[in-house]
């Protein structure tokens, strides 16, 4: 038996993916430590919020792309809510991607690409927050593809309630 359609016509070949990672550095960084600057008294329980954006953008030479992921981080006493420190940091990567489909590279783009860059991203914020006098941020593992599906479900929430 042959893997040849009836037809006689060969089978169609689907594009190989290429992805490589150029470059990754740290566009932009914020580290506030409010507790050094003001104290906060007793016991402080840190409260952790993570905040997570990503952009995406085409650069002038042929298949590259520069994917950030911003993190804006508050940690805040458990008791009175009281700020202890404030990380803001946009990490780049810089990428080579070919192969992809046109209708399927923004996602590639925002799920692939941020999750090949965040253990580099976790480990800076992990060093940044010891570095500052607290224990180190152990950054749980970002689930890009629901971040990803969130924010196409916000936008047509968005888009449905302006037509409205």
């Amino acid at each position: 038996m042959s893997d040849t359609p009836e037809n006689g016509a060969a089978p169609a070949q689907t594009p190989q993916v290429t992805s490589r990672v150029l470059a990754q550095y740290i566009r932009d960084m914020s580290f506030e430590n409010i507790l050094a600057q003001k104290g906060v008294q007793g016991d402080a329980q840190p409260e952790i919020q993570v905040q997570v954006n990503l952009d995406a953008r085409k650069r002038s030479a042929e298949n590259q792309y520069e994917i950030i992921t911003k993190l804006n981080i508050n940690s805040k006493t458990k008791e009175k809510g009281e700020p202890l420190f404030i990380l803001e940091i946009e990490y780049a990567g810089v990428f080579h991607v070919e192969g992809v489909p046109e209708e399927q590279m923004h996602p590639y783009l925002l799920i692939e690409c941020p999750r090949i860059t965040f253990p580099f991203l976790r480990r800076i914020v992990s060093d940044v927050t010891r570095d500052g006098g607290f224990p180190p941020l152990n950054l749980e593992t970002i689930d890009f593809l629901a971040l990803y599906r969130s924010e196409l479900a916000r936008r047509a929430e968005a888009e449905k309630a302006a037509a409205n």
